[in-house]
């Protein structure tokens, strides 16, 4: 499971808010939404949050690992 909240320790470090990634970065209340609920997203949109918080992937998103996970 792909778990998000390194990227909320992240935000709270940084200068920027939900506010600001919404209104000034243009990211969409339903990524902030899916980053609240550890839903899928692409890796355009983790590209983008990288660049716009000046951090590393892993500060972002973690895997961890859940019997929820699909089959292989």
């Amino acid at each position: 499971m792909i778990d998000y909240s390194p990227f909320w320790e992240t935000l709270k470090n940084s200068s920027e808010t939900t506010y600001s990634l919404i209104n000034k970065h243009h990211i969409s209340s339903a990524i902030i939404d899916k980053l609240r609920k550890n839903k899928p997203m692409n890796t355009t949109t983790l590209n983008d949050l990288c660049r716009i918080l000046d951090c590393q992937l892993q500060d972002i998103a973690q895997y961890i690992p859940s019997d929820k996970d699909q089959m292989l």
